[in-house]
């Protein structure tokens, strides 16, 4: 993955991140009484499912509107985290007298639930960085623990991401190292705490069939066997008891609720927000002049009704045509993967194969993108063009994430978070670059980190985005049109996204 230096002390490692978590953690702390969302609520009603119903009703309780909708292992996590929540306070777990509680002992349980959680953050980006240089090691701290895209869907509007990304920062560290069977494990048990991690499948199985399974027919196939077998036994740890009880097909249903329409109720700034708009401006042309073209019924957000399409013109989008396209965007990094199946590319394959899932998927979240934003993370002390291309990305995803909080007294502070971490990101790669070579200029000078004026114009382009949309376009609309600024950020945005998946498949396909 990246060169291999002298492995400091464990300990003096440990001393070294424990600064950064804590300083992250203070933060974390006085962000509590701030903005949730109501996926706080989700999930202490997921609490309240898993203490005050057997397991086989978990899956099919319709109490709130907020079913459990997560693989068994999250399941599992939920009902461990009742067990002190109902400690603290009964009525969080309670499942119809907790419905919207919003008491403080919930709230500071939960946010604090996260926080904890966060302990798998930090032991994954400790074994991901172990064997680099203390420059390259703090940096990375730098980016994944403090990125400000976690602060805000953790942190404010709620949710375990952290967690979660610390299972896959485990896994790809051993795959980096050559200890494939833990990697394939770590990876078989994030998929069944979180199955949209699972756009990186076909990129673990080619890697693994091609590296591990490798050393002759025999061989081959016995290696094939034993990994097969792990991943058989961790998905029957998390689906067998619910297979025992007849519930595996209500569990794959409350998984994959394919009727949910195209995208999300913000749209993510994906490849489908130009679809609609492409679709809703030839509509809105042919109507000028003179052809009836009736408004779709169906909505975008809310699911498909019927037979209804929610396009006006261009084909109806179905999930087989966004498992396709995704597939077709994959499969160049899954040839060279299988030509080239090396430890030190294996982050940069997994985070391409979620740009793709982001660009290309179904109903994507916004919050889908630190799918990849995080594992690039460990690629951009790689070289200068990795930190500028992570140096762009990393603010546009963070950006993107702008709408979930809409409330004005959690403007400040998205915006001061966005803000620090440019200037933290802009010293640090200051330091780590600062002896590069200027190769465009006689005699090699050396030059600090510095973007070129695309880069530049385009970020310009994000303030001159949200100055439209916080000042401008409520100051001479009023409250007309409130979608359009959501629009244009999840467009700008978008077209961003699009670059980094342009960059990053350049740079898988040209590696050497």
């Amino acid at each position: 993955m990246m060169e291999m230096q002298e492995s400091p002390q464990t300990p003096v490692v440990m001393a070294q991140l424990s600064w950064f978590f804590g300083i992250a953690t203070i933060v974390k702390l006085l962000l509590i009484p701030s903005y949730h969302s109501t996926d706080l609520e989700v999930h202490r009603h997921w609490l309240a499912i898993t203490h005050s119903l057997p397991l086989s009703q978990w899956y099919t309780d319709e109490t709130s509107e907020w079913t459990l909708d997560y693989p068994p292992f999250f399941a599992y996590l939920e009902r461990f985290l009742s067990m002190f929540a109902h400690l603290i306070d009964p009525q969080i777990v309670h499942l119809h007298h907790g419905l919207n509680y919003k008491a403080n002992s919930a709230i500071y349980f939960q946010r604090m639930s996260v926080i904890v959680s966060d302990l798998f953050l930090l032991y994954g980006v400790y074994r991901s960085t172990l064997a680099l240089a203390s420059l390259k090691r703090n940096l990375i701290w730098l980016l994944v623990i403090w990125s400000p895209g976690l602060l805000i869907v953790d942190h404010l509007h709620f949710q375990y991401n952290g967690f979660l990304f610390g299972w896959l920062l485990l896994s790809l560290s051993f795959l980096a190292q050559g200890r494939d069977v833990m990697g394939g494990f770590l990876f078989a048990v994030l998929l069944c705490f979180k199955h949209l991690f699972a756009v990186a499948a076909p990129v673990y199985f080619v890697y693994l069939l091609r590296h591990y399974c490798r050393g002759g027919l025999v061989r081959g196939f016995a290696r094939l066997s034993v990994m097969g077998a792990i991943v058989v036994a961790v998905f029957a740890a998390a689906y067998g008891p619910f297979v025992y009880h007849g519930q595996i097909q209500q569990v794959i249903r409350r998984m994959f609720p394919f009727g949910r329409g195209l995208c999300h109720a913000y749209w993510a700034p994906n490849f489908w927000v130009f679809y609609i708009m492409l679709d809703k401006g030839i509509a809105f042309l042919l109507r000028k002049f003179g052809f009836n073209i009736p408004a779709p019924v169906a909505s975008f957000t809310g699911g498909l009704v019927g037979d209804a399409s929610p396009f006006a013109i261009l084909p109806r989008v179905t999930p087989l045509t966004t498992f396709i396209m995704v597939l077709l965007a994959l499969s160049p990094c899954l040839f060279r993967t299988w030509k080239d199946p090396r430890p030190r590319l294996i982050v940069r394959s997994v985070a391409y194969a979620y740009t793709c899932g982001f660009l290309f998927g179904w109903h994507v979240h916004e919050k889908a993108s630190l799918h990849f934003s995080i594992p690039l993370a460990i690629v951009a002390v790689e070289s200068l063009e990795d930190a500028k291309h992570y140096f762009l990305l990393s603010i546009v995803s963070c950006y993107s994430l702008f709408p979930l909080l809409y409330e004005a007294q959690e403007y400040p502070i998205k915006v001061l978070l966005l803000l620090l971490h440019t200037i933290l990101m802009w010293f640090s790669f200051s330091a780590q670059y600062s002896g590069s070579l200027r190769g465009d200029k006689k005699g090699g000078e050396k030059q600090g980190f510095e973007v070129g004026w695309v880069t530049k114009s385009y970020l310009i382009g994000v303030v001159v985005v949200e100055i439209w949309g916080q000042f401008l376009h409520p100051y001479l609309f009023g409250d007309k049109l409130p979608f359009v600024p959501l629009m244009l950020i999840s467009m700008y945005c978008a077209i961003g996204i699009l670059y980094s998946w342009i960059w990053q498949l350049k740079s898988i396909l040209i590696s050497s």
